[in-house]
């Protein structure tokens, strides 16, 4: 082990519940999270909220959408998804167990992270659907996991419903219609 890892602090959600500010602490390290999302993130975030949210009532599953809230996979790392689909209800303050869907909106500050560290852990948690969004190039990708527990990336056409199956119904959403 080398000498600089044994001098890193190790935070926990203790700790992290009163810091002042947006973070996400990742293995006992905090990440400050980016200045506020900009326009084209917010109106995206909105509408695919909305877009969900329509096609869930339409369901009648009793599935809900949450805009970003605490996810604590551990007492080391606590995410902030942009979006986060549930199937049952949270008991406690924060959310402690897999969303059926996650979804992360890309942005300079975040895109590495997003593709890399939150995309390894929101594997091994085995969250069906994880949707990366790249506003600036209009593309949404959407993560599947396996029968191996590994994400395969789906065709998406984005003028097409794309059709989601989560642990107590299904429902379709256009992509396309994030855009307006």
């Amino acid at each position: 082990m080398s000498s600089a890892y044994k001098l890193l602090p190790c935070y926990t959600y203790d700790d992290y519940c009163n810091w002042e500010g947006q973070w996400e602490l990742i293995e006992g390290i905090p990440f400050a999270m980016s200045p506020a999302p900009r326009p084209e993130h917010q109106r995206v975030a909105g509408n695919l909220h909305s877009e969900f949210r329509s096609a869930i009532k339409k369901a009648g599953c009793g599935c809900q959408v949450y805009q970003p809230i605490d996810y604590k996979i551990t007492e080391e790392t606590v995410f902030n998804p942009d979006l986060l689909i549930l199937c049952k209800p949270i008991e406690k303050s924060f959310l402690d167990f897999p969303p059926e869907v996650v979804v992360e909106i890309l942005s300079p500050a975040t895109l590495i992270k997003d593709r890399n560290t939150k995309f390894t852990f929101y594997e091994a948690e085995k969250i069906p659907y994880y949707l990366i969004i790249d506003v600036e190039k209009r593309i949404v990708e959407v993560y599947k996991i396996n029968r191996e527990g590994k994400y395969e990336r789906m065709n998406v056409d984005q003028l097409h419903p794309f059709d989601f199956t989560l642990s107590i119904c299904g429902f379709a959403i256009t992509f396309n219609d994030i855009w307006e």
